[in-house]
């Protein structure tokens, strides 16, 4: 989506509203999609005494493997998508502002680089997962397993003593 900027930059007071929805499913995050739905996304653009600002929201829908477990993990979250608008830099290194140069504005590139900026950088299916066991693989969240935890070799002059 494209948004106009040049009357929102001119007019005190303006403010142009949008609400869409943007498809993702073509980000790649380790080796799979996780955004199984489009990105619903509503805000606006505002001239807010001379400063131009974006406000808006994202809603996103996710699915991927969880870390430890490897079971699916489907989840749902929205962040804020907030941008302050300039037409030109003074110095080219300002994170504080996004420049616009020709009073357009592709907001679906912008949403798209938040999103990926927001994802989980770690996905778990709940925050105390026991994961797999490494010896035989078994899901720890379901059922303990019978396998010895292995002894560090460092160890097993110290194990001899004891059994003495």
């Amino acid at each position: 989506m494209i948004i106009e900027l040049e009357s929102v930059f001119n007019t005190d007071g303006l403010k142009i509203p949008f609400d869409y929805e943007l498809p993702l499913s073509s980000i790649e995050v380790s080796g799979f999609s996780p955004i199984t739905a489009p990105v619903k996304v509503r805000g606006f653009v505002e001239n807010k005494a001379g400063i131009v600002n974006l406000k808006a929201s994202a809603a996103l829908k996710y699915e991927a493997p969880c870390d430890r477990c490897a079971e699916n993990v489907i989840s749902q979250f929205s962040f804020p998508v907030e941008h302050t608008l300039v037409v030109t830099l003074e110095s080219g290194d300002n994170d504080d502002f996004l420049e616009v140069p020709n009073m357009r504005l592709n907001l679906d590139e912008l949403v798209e680089e938040d999103v990926n900026l927001a994802l989980p950088s770690k996905y778990l299916c709940n925050e105390d997962c026991k994961g797999l066991c490494p010896t035989c693989g078994k899901n720890l969240n379901k059922s303990q397993c019978d396998c010895k935890a292995p002894i560090d070799p460092r160890m097993e002059v110290l194990l001899q003593l004891l059994d003495d």
